[in-house]
């Protein structure tokens, strides 16, 4: 993008969402002052209609989710929801990242949603599109807000972040976590803080996510290390060091998924490899269609988090063997339903026993 200067991005540029109706090509006319701008985050507010999601999707371990905020400000090059952000009319690329819409009020309609007489609780996932414990939720509070409403009603839940502020809301996630309510999934792409600085720009350094998880397991939270997403020629080799680290700092669990690039996410991600590692992006890209059967993706269930084929059987193979040897478990003990109910409001009929 002429006269500006992406420093702290992932994305290099704005791909044109696949719904808009004409492209759009930034060029230097001149009338711009020479020294370059930087590009700011923008944040819209949005009045919540509902708060819960469904999906029915049959490999993935929940079926309802809540999403604070829409696109996300760490901006992961490698990110499989920034596809989403085409629905809002804006780019997959640097809008995703800097063009941000928040939720606030959302916990209202949460409750209104959790007291229908219809409502069947079941785990509440959070963290499954965008971060919920991205930059602006310092400012924005909208998870926050969206925990006290599950505490309040005893709802079991399951965040993924790679976000450090998760450790404000331990007083609450600790609390939950004692009453089988709650466990926190930490994303750990790499142990590498350079590379994770070009690939994951605003997230937070791979020791201070480690840092979380010891934080978190002595608050108490069970805590799973996500090596996701596993990508291939790139980080593929620190499989076994990174669940190594987890586990040192305090997590009980672990899981992982193969690079995915949906829709627009594939040339921005092979744009981001010509740019930062361009003597491994034939290697990685190869490898990437050898997963998928030729293609560089397959959204078929089953297929989509793994891929299949030689390297598909490796990874899994010593993905099992490391958590053997670590002590790490795959699956953790499910969590409480039973506790649900709705508290009482101001004026409700109490009742005698």
């Amino acid at each position: 993008m002429p006269g500006v200067r992406p420093r702290g991005r992932g994305a290099l540029g704005n791909v044109v969402g696949r719904f808009e109706g004409a492209a759009r090509l930034a060029f230097e006319d001149g009338w711009e002052p020479p020294e370059e701008r930087v590009l700011r985050t923008e944040v819209r507010l949005d009045v919540p209609r509902s708060a819960v999601s469904y999906n029915t999707s049959p490999d993935l371990p929940f079926d309802r989710a809540i999403n604070p905020y829409r696109g996300c400000e760490h901006g992961c090059i490698y990110c499989f929801a920034r596809p989403s952000h085409a629905f809002l009319n804006l780019s997959p690329g640097l809008d995703f990242e800097t063009k941000l819409i928040a939720r606030p009020g959302i916990g209202a309609v949460l409750e209104k949603e959790l007291r229908a007489k219809s409502y069947k609780v079941a785990v509440m996932a959070l963290g499954t599109n965008t971060d919920p414990y991205q930059p602006i939720e310092t400012e924005y509070g909208v998870m926050r807000e969206v925990l006290e409403v599950l505490r309040a009603f005893k709802h079991p839940l399951a965040i993924t972040t790679k976000g450090t502020l998760i450790e404000r809301d331990i007083d609450l996630l600790s609390e939950m976590a004692g009453q089988g309510l709650c466990r926190v999934g930490v994303s750990v792409t790499t142990l590498d803080t350079d590379l994770a600085r070009k690939m994951e720009p605003r997230a937070a350094a791979p020791k201070r996510r480690l840092l979380t998880i010891s934080r978190l397991a002595q608050a108490g939270i069970p805590v799973r290390a996500m090596v996701s997403p596993m990508i291939p020629g790139l980080t593929d080799h620190e499989l076994e060091p990174i669940l190594t680290a987890c586990r040192d700092a305090g997590a009980t669990a672990a899981s992982y998924i193969s690079l995915r690039l949906p829709r627009e996410v594939s040339q921005l991600f092979q744009d981001w490899l010509a740019e930062h590692a361009p003597d491994r992006a034939a290697k990685v890209m190869a490898r990437v269609r050898e997963l998928h059967g030729g293609m560089e993706y397959d959204p078929a269930f089953g297929k989509r988090m793994r891929g299949e084929g030689p390297w598909a059987d490796l990874m899994a193979r010593r993905f099992r063997v490391a958590v053997d040897r670590l002590g790490l478990s795959v699956k953790l003990p499910p969590m409480r339903c039973d506790l649900f109910a709705a508290p009482a409001r101001a004026g409700d009929q109490l009742s005698l026993f």
